[in-house]
């Protein structure tokens, strides 16, 4: 999966609605040697990463395979790639007495202590993508635009009315993006394991003592 590129004409919108929430006139290009349209810009990026990092229906993927290295100078590590902001090894037999994380670009065994993943063909993890502007739903950029535009009207402007009000408009856009979020995911109370054809985990007293 390629990392997330760029997308001026897609962005550009989003950057001119920060802009104008701000008080401040729309462009018809990303200029960035224009102060305000860079700090607009580099907010929404920002902003786009750390909302995406919180993990929706639309980035986050179960049970998907990495495939250790066959070349000599990496035999059995495996790179992650740079669009990958959260992962985890998935919770199966085959992973239980491993602890994978992150470390230096490459799935880590805290463990074991090692890059190397000989045992495995394939190890399965839970992981959350960071995805182009365009591949994001639009109540989600709804969400994102209205955070980065509070964020750079107290960059920019410095207004704490302004501020507040904008504040207020990003709440409702956040709820908008939680119930959109409900729509996709089709949570219920007993929660979804991913590898069973029940949803009802039965009480386990062994599970609530580890803690």
């Amino acid at each position: 999966m390629p990392f997330p590129t760029t997308n001026a004409t897609a962005e550009l919108p989003a950057i001119n609605q920060i802009l104008m929430s701000c008080g401040q006139a729309p462009v018809t290009t990303l200029d960035q040697t224009n102060p305000d349209v860079a700090i607009a810009y580099d907010t929404l990026l920002q902003v786009s990463r750390e909302v995406q990092a919180e993990g929706w229906t639309f980035n986050r993927e179960y049970h998907y395979e990495f495939t250790p290295s066959a070349d000599t100078a990496t035999l059995n590590e495996i790179a992650i790639p740079n669009n990958i902001l959260q992962l985890k090894l998935t919770e199966n037999v085959k992973n239980i007495d491993y602890e994978g994380v992150r470390r230096s670009g490459k799935l880590y065994d805290r463990m074991h202590h090692t890059y190397k993943w000989a045992d495995h063909d394939v190890v399965e993890c839970d992981v959350i993508w960071e995805f182009d502007w365009v591949d994001v739903p639009e109540p989600i950029q709804n969400f994102i635009t209205a955070r980065a535009a509070a964020i750079t009207s107290s960059r920019i402007v410095g207004d704490n009315l302004q501020y507040q009000i904008l504040q207020q408009q990003e709440a409702l856009a956040r709820s908008t993006a939680l119930e959109y979020e409900t729509q996709q995911g089709q949570y219920t109370f007993f929660g979804h394991p991913h590898d069973r054809t029940s949803y009802y985990n039965s009480y386990k007293p062994y599970q609530a003592l580890a803690r």
